[in-house]
């Protein structure tokens, strides 16, 4: 079992004190979003380099930590088309360096057709599916010029909300360098959570061959709506999640999403257990 965690949820004061903390939790394996885990520098299009990359890469490697995948979640359906393409120019310089930070893999979500993230059901059209599919497509021409991987995360808030729109997405742009970064709890609303063990089924039928990183996150109805909550404390069938992944995906890396002190430990605790149940 591989379990790791978003970096930026572990509070530091420097990628140092980063590595340190997570050795000392026996964390071996991150998602690593620049701007919000690296304090000392301002992180930009301009400023990423080959220096900087293998700085922070040799830092976390000396703890015995590996980047899993380099977050870099950018609006890459955004109507205005110049911050789209500054968008998608940030992410080709992820791509870049990605090997230089040890990682083969960049991940993104999907965007929103606002300039101003949050949820609108005007992210739900064909239109908006296919200006994904056109951002997509760049940012996995520059991930093959460079032998590296574009990780696409879906969820119900975005263009891409269900597995059969992801499954699409793979099929339209045909590249293997293209790849899904799976968090199970994004594509649960009030309406089917309790289908959560089906959707699970069908996104590994679907597109379980294109799995790189699960995401780990857990959710409670509560009053009439979904709330996110630590893992371990919430609802999502963790046993039947592992089921699949055990047979499909040996020793993927389970990156916990939105889980933060005091609970990353017991978290950690929880799904090891229940992985060797």
């Amino acid at each position: 079992m591989n379990i790791g965690i978003r970096a930026h949820d572990v509070e530091n004061k420097d990628i140092l004190d980063l590595a340190q903390k997570l050795n000392q939790k026996e964390i071996h394996s991150i998602q690593l979003a620049l701007k919000k885990s690296v304090k000392e520098w301002q992180i930009s299009t301009a400023s990423l380099n080959t220096g900087l990359a293998k700085y922070i890469a040799n830092i976390l490697h000396d703890k015995k930590i590996n980047i899993a995948v380099l977050g870099c979640y950018i609006n890459m359906i955004d109507p205005d088309l110049e911050q789209r393409e500054q968008a998608l120019d940030y992410f080709k310089a992820h791509l870049r360096l990605a090997s230089d930070f040890g990682c083969s893999i960049v991940g993104s979500e999907t965007g929103n057709v606002h300039s101003q993230m949050g949820y609108t059901t005007d992210n739900f059209t064909e239109a908006a599916f296919l200006k994904v599919v056109d951002s997509v497509q760049i940012l996995v021409e520059e991930a093959e010029r460079f032998g590296v991987i574009v990780g696409i995360e879906g969820g119900v808030n975005h263009p891409i909300y269900t597995p059969q729109l992801m499954k699409r997405l793979i099929d339209e742009v045909s590249s293997n360098h293209l790849q899904v970064i799976f968090d199970p709890v994004n594509y649960l609303t009030l309406d089917n959570y309790q289908r959560q063990m089906s959707i699970i089924d069908e996104a590994f039928s679907l597109f379980g061959d294109r799995i790189a990183i699960i995401h780990a996150k857990d959710f409670q109805i509560k009053d009439g709506q979904l709330y996110i909550v630590p893992v371990g404390h919430g609802q999502l069938n963790y046993a039947h999640l592992f089921t699949k992944i055990k047979v499909a995906k040996p020793m993927i890396p389970i990156l916990l999403e939105e889980t933060k002190e005091p609970y990353i430990n017991q978290s950690i605790a929880k799904l090891t257990q229940i992985y060797h149940r």
